[in-house]
């Protein structure tokens, strides 16, 4: 299992007009290390990051990124979406050793 505990915030509108686009961000708070660093005694750091983003809304995946070795730590992601109806994004992240984390945001749209 993972040493990191989950830690995310997702940053959404709570409301929208219907046919607005708005931005989701969506962050973890994760080292994001690659295994080719070296620690103090020169030892390889083993690998532990996160390789998944997963978004789903209503139940519908609408987005997600495979992230490689060149992310940096605490990944951002950042997206838009033109709203259609109110509903509920489901946001997954994935990786070494494990690491998974969970996060919603509800919008409501008229």
């Amino acid at each position: 299992m993972s040493k990191h505990a989950p830690r995310t915030l997702v940053t959404a509108p709570n409301r929208a007009l219907k046919g607005e686009s708005v931005t989701i961000r969506a962050l973890a708070q994760h080292p994001m290390e690659n295994g080719f660093r070296r620690n103090e005694l020169g030892e390889l750091i083993a690998r532990d990051m996160i390789d998944l983003f997963v978004c789903e809304f209503n139940g519908t995946e609408i987005f997600r990124v495979d992230l490689v070795g060149g992310i940096a730590a605490n990944p951002l992601i950042q997206f838009q979406m033109t709203m259609s109806e109110s509903g509920t994004w489901i946001m997954k992240w994935s990786g070494d050793d494990g690491y998974q984390a969970t996060a919603q945001a509800k919008i409501e749209v008229q």
